[in-house]
């Protein structure tokens, strides 16, 4: 059998054929693993960051931009390539283990900045409210605002933009991250450094993870 774990495999495999590989099976129980103790250790790592005080920059770009809520386009953009992504992930096996393990490093490398970098949000921010992901953060209703350096909304998209193989589903997700990653700027939900950083930080940690889990 090849390797399922390579984005050059025969894409008849499905997941029967991927499950019987040892070591594609014991890559995606490790990152599993990890990715569930991630999001039990969230909602306490963002009550965390949400209380302490942080630095406001001084963003010249944002200046420019009235703070507008695009929070409904937002969440659908997001959700739409998320759905995508899970679509593609069940027809082809060998795109889920490397998605998966790029959002544990991906997670893991956001709270080490957010730690780093205590920010207070833009002047002028309009909460994004995304009912779905705010249960991660430990509850309904609960919308995290210092989660700055550097943005999951762009970073996550793009990330799933370097992963999938087939151009049409690149182009449009491409186009959605690029969507995001200014609609969350004219909401001044983020800063244009946050923003800037996730598409650079992204695509060298998306690199280096697919050497690790595509042969």
């Amino acid at each position: 059998m090849n390797n399922v774990t390579s984005y050059a495999y025969d894409k008849s495999y499905g997941w029967g054929d991927a499950w019987q590989d040892r070591l594609f099976r014991a890559k995606l129980i490790i990152v599993f693993v990890l990715f569930l103790t991630q999001l039990l250790l969230l909602p306490s790592f963002f009550a965390f960051i949400e209380k302490r005080d942080g630095v406001v920059l001084n963003d010249w770009l944002l200046q420019y931009i009235p703070a507008r809520d695009f929070s409904v386009a937002i969440f659908i953009l997001i959700w739409s390539v998320f759905l995508l992504a899970i679509v593609r992930s069940v027809q082809e096996p060998a795109i889920f283990l490397p998605l998966l393990a790029c959002t544990v490093a991906l997670l893991m490398l956001r709270i080490t900045t957010i730690y780093l970098f205590a920010l207070d949000p833009p002047e002028g921010l309009i909460v994004l409210k995304d009912p779905l992901t705010s249960l991660t953060y430990g509850g309904r209703g609960l919308f995290i605002t210092k989660d700055l350096f550097f943005s999951g909304h762009t970073s996550n998209l793009f990330m799933v933009y370097l992963l999938l193989p087939k151009k049409r589903d690149k182009w449009f997700v491409l186009a959605c991250s690029i969507a995001v990653g200014v609609l969350v700027l004219i909401q001044h939900v983020h800063y244009s450094m946050d923003v800037a950083g996730a598409f650079i930080i992204t695509f060298f940690l998306v690199k280096g993870v697919r050497k690790f889990f595509v042969v």
